[in-house]
């Protein structure tokens, strides 16, 4: 099989690059890293020399190129079925697949108020009312999922998911700026951060120089 190569952003900052990542670790595949350092003159041109997308995350794969989140742990869940990205349930997998959706197309407050910064803990900000919107709804769908489907481990559907990934970068957020959950969402969110993958990611995030607010 042809190696794997995952173009990134910082790790403490981009939370697009996060999502793939942690498919890609949590499916066990060996791959490389193309990291990209944002912000920079020649970022533009070095995300260009990987991928006309002009944007990361993106995967190649011998002669493929995908080069968007969903799509990436869309693939690396079919390239490895056996590590159950996917919930085997028909109707777990079709809400999982709802709720990778949702979070890969809106939230569009949340990402603008509360932006991925790893490092840093930051002062909750005046929040919009989208904002507020889009919180309350992503707390809805985690207590939704744990209560419906996650009986089976300590995460949205039990086992860790493409939808935990597309989450992840929102459990950093919370953490960041000091918001306040609920007893469930707490408990998700420490489940989430005590995935080795993002203990990883997490790790390296604190190390980048970081970039100015």
């Amino acid at each position: 099989m042809a190696r794997l190569t995952l173009a990134i952003g910082n790790k403490n900052h981009s939370s697009w690059s996060l999502r793939p990542w942690l498919a890609l670790k949590a499916a066990g595949a060996a791959f490389d890293e193309y990291p990209v350092a944002l912000r920079q003159p020649d970022s533009k041109a070095r995300i260009l020399a990987f991928s006309p997308s002009g944007k990361v995350p993106a995967l190649k794969h011998g002669d493929l190129l995908l080069w968007d989140s969903l799509s990436i742990c869309e693939y690396v869940a079919e390239t490895y079925p056996q590590t159950g990205l996917w919930p085997v349930d028909a109707a777990a997998r079709a809400v999982a697949r709802s709720v990778a959706a949702e979070m890969h197309s809106g939230f569009m407050g949340l990402r603008r108020d509360l932006s991925m910064d790893i490092q840093r803990r930051l002062p909750l900000p005046d929040l919009a009312e989208d904002t507020r919107a889009d919180i309350a709804r992503v707390l809805a769908v985690w207590n939704e999922c744990r209560a419906t489907y996650g009986q089976g481990g300590a995460f949205l559907f039990g086992r860790f998911s493409v939808a935990d990934c597309m989450y992840a970068p929102v459990v950093t957020r919370f953490r960041t700026y000091g918001y306040g959950l609920d007893a469930v969402c707490q408990a998700y969110s420490d489940a989430v951060f005590a995935h080795p993958a993002m203990v990883e990611w997490c790790k390296a995030a604190e190390a980048e120089t970081p970039l100015p607010l």
